[in-house]
């Protein structure tokens, strides 16, 4: 039997701004999953930690510099092309605006509208609206 393979870290991260408003990327030509969207990130390089990665993918993606994140979640999920765990981090503070440096589409999203949504990020929507919203509706 054969073993598979480990799973590729990922580092994640859900930019929010003050009224709950999260930014999405769509995936650009030649990547797997081309025109889907997700939330920006990339994989955890060796020697590096989770955080770090979080950092150096969204100067390299969205030149923005993250400030602040707290971990959030993790999610494991098995793609055709990769097996990846995703480490998901909220980050409330961050430098610079959002700009498309690889040829992706950005969208700020309130409930999220934009179709279609990376297979592993689906699940997450509705516990990232309790969190955004009930805490909104809490004050």
């Amino acid at each position: 039997m054969k073993d598979k393979p480990a799973p590729i870290h990922v580092a994640v991260g859900i930019l929010m701004q003050a009224n709950g408003d999260v930014l999405l990327a769509r995936r650009p030509e030649g990547k797997p999953y081309a025109g889907y969207w997700e939330f920006p990130g990339g994989k955890v390089e060796a020697g590096e930690s989770v955080f770090d990665a979080l950092k150096r993918e969204f100067e390299e993606e969205i030149g923005v510099r993250i400030v602040t994140a707290e971990e959030w979640c993790g999610v494991e999920h098995v793609y055709p092309h990769a097996h990846v765990r995703l480490h998901f981090f909220i980050s409330r503070e961050w430098q610079g605006q959002p700009q498309s440096l690889e040829g992706q589409e950005l969208a700020w999203q309130g409930s999220v509208a934009v179709e279609p949504v990376l297979p592993a990020t689906i699940p997450l929507l509705e516990w990232l609206d309790r969190l955004r919203f009930g805490e909104l509706a809490g004050g």
